[in-house]
């Protein structure tokens, strides 16, 4: 079946079976029903390739990300898919693991592929800024790793989190607090760090210890060794990512060290796995869908000519207390 059986079975002109398929506002009512009649008779499906071209819209959004082994990401990219999935949009992913993979090059950023990016926790930003910015594709930013003036972004607080966490294992009485961060290419584990040494100012301490390492359990279960050997164990264990907690927990295990009986370890992200071991790992959860669906509102909002002007989202975390955190035993 091509259009031209629509014409015939609705007994209309080419001209207002094709405003009814590309959803004309300029059509009847009454006129509009007869043609959707005469699709629904006939199973007509118009090409979607075709619409795109009449349209000057493709209906896919494009969202790059750098790692799919992640609950973080996983929960914003199916708030962004069901976002979009009700304004009639399908999304298309693109994934560059590792940093220098050729971003820049990414297949999306052409206007004719896609309506618009999201670009997630990018790591080559502002070439990715930039680029988008000279081919004038809507995009918008979610917990990227600069501040834009001129560029929609939506991204969680991560000083809060790394203070509130922090906090937590001063109010169980811990004062030799150690930190291990992730990558410092990243904003977030900055911002993490920063709340873990103001939450100790706050409270008239210093850094117990600081390292820095992937978002892997071997990194974490790699540090918590180090410390083991050395002898310089903390007794309350701040960890800028789920992963590298569980590294942590793992290695003072084969130690024989019990969390939270002698050493106290806080996460942060809330991996599914987090609350799936024993002891359940007390963390900082993102709140990944506020994230998704408000930046694909703000995406939209660019698209359709509706943006008066760049947004930036702070959104708040929220501290999961669990088991493996615990009041400091006294000596």
């Amino acid at each position: 079946m091509n259009i031209h059986d629509v014409v015939k079975k609705s007994g209309l002109s080419i001209v207002t079976v094709s405003r009814v398929i590309n959803n004309s506002p300029t059509v009847r009512e009454v006129n509009r029903q007869k043609v959707l009649k005469a699709m629904e008779e006939l199973n007509y499906q118009p090409n979607s390739a075709a619409q795109s071209l009449v349209r000057g819209k493709t209906g896919i959004i494009g969202m790059s990300i750098t790692n799919l082994n992640d609950s973080f990401y996983d929960r914003v990219i199916k708030a962004a898919n069901r976002k979009l999935a009700d304004q009639g949009y399908f999304l298309t992913l693109s994934i560059s693991e590792h940093e220098g993979e050729g971003e820049t090059n990414n297949f999306l950023f052409q206007r004719d592929r896609v309506d618009g990016i999201i670009l997630l926790s990018p790591i080559e930003e502002e070439q990715n800024v930039a680029e988008l910015k000279k081919k004038r594709i809507p995009f918008i930013l979610l917990d990227n790793q600069y501040e834009h003036d001129d560029v929609s972004s939506v991204l969680v607080d991560n000083f809060q989190g790394g203070y509130d966490a922090t906090k937590h294992l001063i109010d169980l009485g811990h004062t030799k607090i150690a930190h291990i961060g992730g990558p410092t290419i990243f904003l977030s584990v900055t911002e993490r760090k920063r709340g873990y040494v103001q939450a100790l100012a706050d409270a008239a301490l210093t850094p117990f210890a600081i390292e820095y390492s992937g978002f892997t359990v071997s990194s974490g279960y790699d540090v918590a060794k180090k410390w083991i050997r050395e002898d310089t164990l903390p007794t309350a264990i701040f960890a800028g990512d789920d992963f590298i907690a569980l590294g942590v927990i793992h290695a003072l295990r084969e130690e024989g060290i019990m969390v939270p009986h002698d050493v106290s370890v806080v996460g942060f992200d809330d991996q599914k796995l987090a609350s799936e071991f024993f002891p359940r790992l007390t963390t900082v959860r993102q709140p990944e869908a506020q994230m998704g669906s408000i930046g694909v509102d703000l995406l939209l909002e660019q698209i359709n000519g509706q943006m008066e002007a760049p947004t930036v989202t702070k959104l708040s975390p929220q501290l999961l207390v669990r088991e493996s955190t615990a009041y400091l035993k006294q000596s």
